[in-house]
C-alpha cells in the first residue's frame, strides 16, 4: 500500500515536521506459535577491564593513590609542599620510603623537624570527591617512635587550602598498629586532597593510609562505588566478565594477571603497574597501577550482587601479541593450568578443599557455582591453539561441566580468524570469543553475519564490541547515537540468531573522565558523577527486554537486515507474558510498519520504550546525561495488524502482553 502522509514527532523534547512521498510501509510477520530457541540468560552481559582508571580510581572506592607506597617511585600522587630534597628542611620534615627487602614492601618514614611548617599532601585520582555531609572513613598504620608525636591531623581540603572536614588521631605505640578515625565533609568538592599534619617532632612511619565512603555498595567496609555498581546492576547483566581482555595477557608474563595475588587480605595484595599505563602515547598514564583492593573474590561477589554468571579469563601463557608475545613453553605450563584448576576450587569447593577454605576465610562458605571459564583473551596462531588444547584437556578431566571460552583472535575476520575458526571446530570448542571494533556502517552492514553459521559447530560469545566514530583506538572516537543505534540493529542480528549467539558483551565498560585511555566507553564517570552513554541505553534496553524465547520475524519471509534501513528481532517471555519486539530505524526519515502477529492472542494494552535522537553526533556528557535515554509510553493493541510509525535514528521496543 503507497501512502502519502505528514507525521509529527516528537524527539529528544523538540518538534519535527517529516514530509515524505510515496513511502512503502512495511509488513512485518511474527510468527508466536514456534520457539525457534531459548534465549540464553546470560545473552547480553558485561566486560570488565581496568582500563580508563576503572577499579582504582572508579569502582574501587579507595580515595588515596599509592596508599602503600608501592608504585615504582614509591611517593607518586604524594606531595610536601614544604619540603626539599636538596635541604636539611629544619623547618618543616621530610618523608622518605623505607624497603623492606624481606618482602620487598616498602612503608613511608616522616622526619618532622618543625611540626607547624610540614605538611604531607595526597591528591587522589586526579582529586578526591566528596559530597557535604557524607562520611568518610580512615584508616592506617602507624609507628611511633618513642611517642614523639603527639597527634596526627587529617585534613581534607581543596585547591585554595580550605579545610573541608578534619579529624585527627593519636599514635600511642611504637610498633606497628592500625587506627581508624572519621571525617564528615562540610563542602561538596570534586578535586578535594587529603592534607596530613603532624604535633610534635621527631620520627614516625606510615603505611596503608586508606580513605573510603561510608556509603558504599551494600555498605560494605572499604567496598564499591555505589553509583556505579547500581549503573551496572541497572543492566540486568546475564553475566560478568573480568578482570578484563588485555590486562589478563600483560605487556611480559611476569606482569600478566595473576588471581592468586589479588586474594587474601588487602593489604597484602602486592601492587603493580597498570599495563595501561604505558601503552598508549596519545594518553600516557604514568600513575596507572593497580593495588589489587579490587581482586577476583570481590569480582566474584559483585558477579553475585547483580545478579550474573561470573566468567573470570586466565592467562593461557602467551603475553599480548601486540607487545612482547612471550610464550610460556609447553613443558612449562603447569603452573598456568594449575592456576585454572584451582580458581575453579576456589570459586565451587567446598570448605573442606585448600581453595573453597581460602574463599571461606574471605567470608563467603558458600560456592560462586562458577559455570565458566576463559583460557587466553585474544590471542592467535597455532600458539594458541596448542596452549588451548592443554587447558581444555586438565579442565575436562577434573571438571567436565565446566563451560570454557576460547579465542578466535583480536579481529572478526582474516587469516588468524580463519585459521582459529578452522581448528576451534575440529576440537569441539564449546564457545569461541569473537572481538569487534569496527565503524558503525560495519555494525548496520553486518546484522546478518551469524545467520549462516553453523548450528551444530562452537556457540559464539560476542565478547568485545563496540561501534568506533573514527577508527579503532583512536582517541577521537565518541559515544555518539550513530554508533550506538548502529550497534543497536546489529544487536538484533544477535539476538535472531541465539541459537548460535549464546553471551554478548560491549566493551570497554568504564572510564574516568580525566584519565582514561581507550574511547568509546559504555559508561563515563568523574569524582562525583556518573552517566550512562547512549550506548548504555542500547545494552539496557536489549538486556532488560530479552525475554525467553526466540520467535520469528520476517518481511516477504526475509529476516530485517537493512533493507530499507529497517532492523528487527522478536522473542516472547513466558514469565511476563509478552511477545517483544525489537526494531531499528537507521534512516533520516521516518518509516510506518505493520506487525502481522500471529499465534498468539492479545490484551488491550501494552508498551512502547523507545530511544531516539535527531542527531548522528548527539551524545550523552556530564552536563546533559540524560539527553539520549529511553522513553516509556502505554501502547493501545488494536484488533489485527499492529501500526508503528517508527522515527529516523531510533530503536524503539514493543511489548504486547498476550492473554
Amino acid at each position: 500500500m503507497k501512502i502519502n502522509l505528514i507525521s509529527t514527532l516528537f524527539i529528544g523534547g523538540l518538534l519535527f515536521s517529516t514530509i515524505y512521498g510515496n513511502a512503502q510501509k512495511a509488513v512485518l510477520e511474527v510468527d508466536a506459535s514456534k520457539t525457534i530457541t531459548k534465549i540464553q540468560p546470560t545473552m547480553f552481559g558485561l566486560f570488565f577491564e581496568d582500563i580508563n582508571f576503572a577499579a582504582d580510581g572508579g569502582l574501587y572506592a579507595e580515595m588515596i593513590k599509592n596508599r602503600s607506597f608501592e608504585f615504582e617511585k614509591p611517593l607518586m600522587g604524594w606531595e610536601q609542599p614544604k619540603s626539599n630534597r636538596s635541604s636539611m628542611n629544619k623547618e618543616s620534615g621530610m618523608a622518605l620510603p623505607i624497603n623492606v627487602s624481606a618482602n620487598n614492601t616498602n612503608f613511608c618514614r616522616v622526619e618532622i623537624n618543625n611540626d607547624k611548617g610540614y605538611a604531607l599532601i595526597n591528591e587522589g585520582f586526579r582529586g578526591m570527591g566528596v559530597k557535604k555531609d557524607a562520611r568518610y572513613n580512615l584508616s592506617f598504620k602507624a609507628a611511633n617512635h618513642k611517642g614523639a608525636i603527639r597527634k596526627i591531623i587529617f585534613q581534607l581540603i581543596d585547591k585554595d587550602q580550605k579545610v573541608l572536614g578534619e579529624t585527627s588521631v593519636v599514635p600511642k605505640s611504637d610498633e606497628w598498629t592500625n587506627y581508624s578515625a572519621q571525617f564528615v565533609a562540610t563542602e561538596t568538592e570534586a578535586k578535594a586532597k587529603l592534607k596530613i599534619t603532624f604535633e610534635g617532632t621527631g620520627t614516625i612511619d606510615l603505611d596503608m593510609i586508606s580513605l573510603f565512603p561510608e556509603d558504599t555498595w551494600k555498605n560494605r567496609k572499604n567496598g564499591l562505588r555505589k553509583d556505579l555498581v547500581q549503573l551496572l546492576y541497572d543492566v540486568k547483566p546475564g553475566f560478568l566478565r573480568f578482570p578484563g581482555g588485555c590486562i589478563v595477557e600483560g605487556r611480559t608474563l611476569s606482569d600478566r594477571y595473576q588471581w592468586k595475588k589479588s586474594i587474601g587480605n588487602v593489604e597484602d595484595r602486592k601492587t603493580m603497574m597498570n599495563r595501561w599505563n604505558v601503552e598508549f602515547n596519545h594518553k600516557l598514564t604514568p600513575d596507572y597501577f593497580q593495588s589489587f583492593g579490587l581482586g577476583f573474590f570481590e569480582y566474584f561477589q559483585l558477579s553475585e550482587d547483580i545478579g550474573a554468571e561470573p566468567l573470570p579469563i586466565l592467562s593461557c601463557g602467551m603475553a599480548c601479541q601486540y607487545n612482547t608475545g612471550e610464550l610460556a613453553s609447553i613443558d612449562e605450563l603447569d603452573p598456568y593450568v594449575q592456576d585454572a584448576l584451582d580458581l575453579i576450587e576456589f570459586a565451587n569447593g567446598a570448605v573442606t578443599t585448600a581453595w573453597g577454605k581460602v574463599r571461606s576465610d574471605m567470608g563467603h562458605p558458600k560456592p560462586f557455582n562458577l559455570k565458566y571459564i576463559g583460557v587466553g583473551n585474544e590471542q592467535w596462531g597455532a600458539d594458541y591453539i596448542e596452549r588451548y588444547k592443554v587447558f581444555e584437556k586438565a579442565i575436562k578431566a577434573k571438571y567436565p561441566n565446566i563451560i570454557i571460552v576460547s579465542g578466535s583472535g583480536p579481529s572478526p575476520d582474516g587469516e588468524h580468524f580463519d585459521y582459529a575458526m578452522n581448528e576451534l571446530k575440529k576440537l569441539n570448542a564449546e564457545l569461541v570469543d569473537e572481538h569487534y571494533y569496527q565503524s558503525p556502517k560495519w555494525f548496520r552492514e553486518n546484522a546478518g553475519r551469524y545467520d549462516n553459521y553453523d548450528r551444530k559447530g562452537p556457540k559464539i560469545f560476542a565478547g568485545e564490541y563496540a561501534a568506533q566514530s573514527v577508527s579503532g583506538a583512536n582517541p577521537n572516537n565518541r559515544n555518539n547515537w550513530e554508533c550506538a543505534f548502529s550497534e543497536a540493529a546489529f544487536m538484533t542480528g544477535l539476538e535472531r540468531n541465539a541459537e548460535v549467539v549464546q553471551l554478548t558483551s560491549y566493551a570497554p565498560l568504564m572510564a574516568h573522565e580525566d584519565a582514561w585511555q581507550w574511547t568509546p566507553d559504555m559508561i563515563w564517570f568523574n569524582n562525583l558523577q556518573s552517566y550512562g552513554s547512549a550506548n548504555y541505553y542500547v545494552q539496557q534496553l536489549f538486556s532488560t527486554n530479552k525475554g525467553t524465547d526466540l520467535l520469528s520475524i520476517t518481511q516477504d519471509g526475509k529476516a530485517l537486515i537493512g533493507q530499507h534501513n529497517l532492523y528487527a528481532s522478536a522473542v516472547k517471555d513466558v514469565n511476563s507474558k509478552e511477545i517483544i519486539v525489537k526494531l531499528v530505524n537507521t534512516a533520516s526519515t521516518a518509516s510506518d510498519i505493520s506487525i502481522d502477529l500471529k499465534g498468539a492472542k492479545l490484551a488491550s494494552k501494552g508498551s512502547l520504550i523507545r530511544l531516539v535522537s535527531a542527531n548522528l553526533q548527539d551524545e550523552n556528557t556530564f552536563a546533559d546525561p540524560k539527553k539520549i535515554t529511553p522513553k516509556q509510553s502505554e501502547y493501545k493493541i488494536t484488533k489485527g495488524n499492529q501500526q508503528l510509525n517508527l522515527p529516523p535514528y531510533s530503536v524503539t521496543v514493543l511489548k504486547l502482553k498476550t492473554i
